[in-house]
C-alpha cells in the first residue's frame, strides 16, 4: 500500500508541475474560472462590442493574480481631431466612484471620527430635507447601502426637491443624494470645504497606494488628458453647457465625480486584494450584504458601496458607472485576485462590461482548464485503480493457519 502511496504522491507532484507550466504564458490571460484567454482573443472580442456598440474610445485593463496582466486603448479620446485613447486618457468613472468613496468614509469609522450607525443629522442637521423628521434616522450604513429612501437625485422629480420614499433602512432604492448628504457631514466634521475633502481622499488613499491621476476634483492634469464624451448616437456632447458639469464641477461628489484610466484605477482594486489600509474587520463591514437589490435572473446584494452578485464558490464584486457621455465598469474578486476595469467615452461602456465578463468567464481556448482537469481525471483513475489492485490482493491473501 505504501508504494502505492508513493506513486500517487509521484503522480500529484507531476500534475501540479504541468499545470503550473500551463499557467506561464505571456500571450493570454486567465479568464476568471481559469482557462487561458489569448490576448490577441481578447483584443478581437472587444474591437468587435465597440463596433457593435458604436464606441468612440476606450481603456481597459486586467487583472490576474494581484498584478495587471493586460492593458488595452482603443478608438478616440476626441472624434473630430482624431485624437487617439492613450495610456494617458482620462475618462469620468462616474458611478464607480461609490465603492472607492465607501472605503474612503471606512478609514473615518476605523478611527472612531465616524460611526456607521449613529444618525448623521447627530453631526449635522441638513436643512435639505429637514421637512421631513424621518431624515434624523438616516445613518451612514443606510446611505452607503442605499436604504436612505431618498431619490436618485432630486432632479428626477418636477419640483427638484429631496424627498424620503420610505421608512430608512426598511427597503432599498439606489441614490446618490444619499452619498452626497454624508459628504455633507464629513466636510462638517473634518471643518472643511470639498477641495480640502479632496486632500484628505489623497492623503489617506491615493498617496498610499500610489495613484496618481484619480481624483474626485479635476486637477489640470485631468482636465489636459481627458476624453471627449459621446451619447448614445455617438455625437459629441457639449459638457461645458451640460446641466450636470456645471453643478459639479470643482465639487467632491461622492457618488458620480471620479476621474481616472484604468492602471492607475487598477491599483487600489489591487489594494482591496490584498487588503491594504483598512483593518479586516473594516473590509469584512465594506464587502458584507447589506441590501437586496431586484434584478431579474440574479441573487444581487449591495454591501456599503460594491453590488455584489451571489454566485455559489465565488466573492464577485462590481459596480457601472453611467454619466452623460461617459460610462465604466469594475469586477473583481478578492478571494481570486482577479478582476478587470474598462472605461469609454459612450454610453454603452456598462453593456460593454457585462459582455467582457461573461466572454472572460468561459472563452473557447479552454487549454489550462483541461489540463489541470485532465491530470485530476487521470489522477482520480488512477488512485482508484491501485485501491482495487490493494483490495484484491488483501482479499486473496491466505490465512495464518490456526493452533
Amino acid at each position: 500500500m505504501n508504494t502505492y502511496i508513493k506513486q500517487i504522491g509521484l503522480f500529484i507532484i507531476f500534475s501540479i508541475i504541468i499545470s503550473s507550466c500551463a499557467t506561464k504564458n505571456d500571450k493570454a490571460i486567465d479568464s476568471y474560472l481559469g482557462f487561458d484567454i489569448p490576448k490577441e482573443a481578447l483584443d478581437e472580442f472587444i474591437n468587435s462590442k465597440m463596433k457593435e456598440y458604436n464606441i468612440p474610445g476606450l481603456s481597459m485593463a486586467v487583472i490576474n493574480d494581484g498584478k495587471v496582466v493586460y492593458h488595452q486603448t482603443s478608438g478616440f479620446a476626441n472624434i473630430d481631431e482624431k485624437l487617439p485613447v492613450t495610456q494617458n486618457t482620462i475618462f469620468e468613472g462616474a458611478s464607480i466612484s461609490k465603492p472607492v468613496f465607501g472605503f474612503f468614509v471606512m478609514t473615518f469609522v476605523e478611527e472612531g471620527i465616524l460611526d456607521l450607525d449613529k444618525p448623521m443629522y447627530q453631526y449635522m442637521e441638513y436643512p435639505d430635507i429637514a421637512h421631513d423628521e424621518r431624515y434624523k434616522k438616516i445613518t451612514a450604513r443606510m446611505v452607503l447601502s442605499h436604504r436612505s429612501g431618498f431619490q436618485n437625485w432630486r432632479e428626477d422629480d418636477e419640483d427638484n426637491t429631496l424627498k424620503i420614499q420610505f421608512e430608512p433602512g426598511t427597503d432599498y432604492f439606489y441614490s446618490g443624494e444619499g452619498y452626497q448628504y454624508l459628504t455633507q457631514v464629513l466636510k462638517h466634521i473634518l471643518k472643511t470645504d470639498d477641495a480640502g475633502l479632496e486632500a484628505e481622499f489623497q492623503k489617506r488613499i491615493g498617496k498610499p497606494i500610489r495613484l496618481e491621476h484619480t481624483v474626485y476634483i479635476q486637477n489640470d492634469y485631468t482636465r489636459k488628458h481627458k476624453a471627449e464624451p459621446y451619447d448614445e448616437n455617438n455625437k459629441w456632447v457639449d459638457w461645458k453647457n451640460e446641466y450636470w458639469f456645471k453643478k459639479e464641477n470643482n465639487i467632491f461628489s461622492a457618488p458620480a465625480s471620479i476621474h481616472s484610466e484604468p492602471i492607475d484605477f487598477s491599483k487600489w482594486m489591487i489594494a482591496v486584494m490584498n487588503e491594504e489600509i483598512l483593518s479586516q474587520e473594516s473590509y469584512n463591514e465594506l464587502l458584507k450584504p447589506h441590501s437586496k437589490v431586484p434584478y431579474d435572473g440574479f441573487d444581487v446584494r449591495y454591501t456599503l458601496g460594491f453590488f455584489n452578485i451571489k454566485i455559489p464558490f465565488t466573492s464577485i464584486y462590481s459596480h457601472g458607472g453611467n454619466n452623460i457621455g461617459f460610462t465604466s465598469w469594475i469586477l473583481l474578486d478578492p478571494e481570486k485576485d482577479w478582476g478587470f476595469v474598462l472605461f469609454t467615452n459612450s454610453e454603452y461602456g456598462e453593456q460593454l462590461g457585462q459582455d467582457v465578463f461573461f466572454y472572460m468567464l468561459a472563452d473557447p481556448g479552454r487549454t489550462k482548464l483541461y489540463v489541470v482537469l485532465g491530470m485530476v481525471s487521470i489522477f482520480l483513475i488512477l488512485a482508484i485503480t491501485f485501491l482495487i489492485r490493494w483490495l484484491i490482493k488483501r482479499i486473496r491473501k491466505p490465512k495464518s493457519k490456526m493452533i
